[in-house]
């Protein structure tokens, strides 16, 4: 898929077809730059609490890793679904 087929894909579709393709191939560096990211893109999608909350326990980045292809928090984390999935084109 080029950058621009992916952007036309929900955050969800993104989240699912980055994490899918990282799991697959073992790929635990993308897995943990995710991880280090969301509380930023929590903070980003206005949930400042959540993003402490984050920040203090691993627990909650592995819940939110699952969940993190909705809502604002999947619209905020688009950028690194896209550029993850454009320089793998076969996910």
């Amino acid at each position: 898929m080029d950058a621009d087929e992916l952007e036309s894909l929900s955050a969800r579709e993104l989240h699912d077809r980055a994490v899918r393709y990282a799991v697959r191939h073992g790929d635990l560096g993308f897995l943990w730059d995710l991880l280090k990211v969301i509380p930023a893109a929590e903070a980003a999608g206005g949930n400042q609490d959540e993003a402490a909350n984050d920040l203090s326990r691993v627990s909650a980045l592995l819940s939110d890793a699952v969940v993190a292809g909705e809502g604002r928090l999947g619209e905020s984390l688009r950028p690194i679904y896209i550029d993850y999935l454009a320089r793998h084109p076969d996910a």
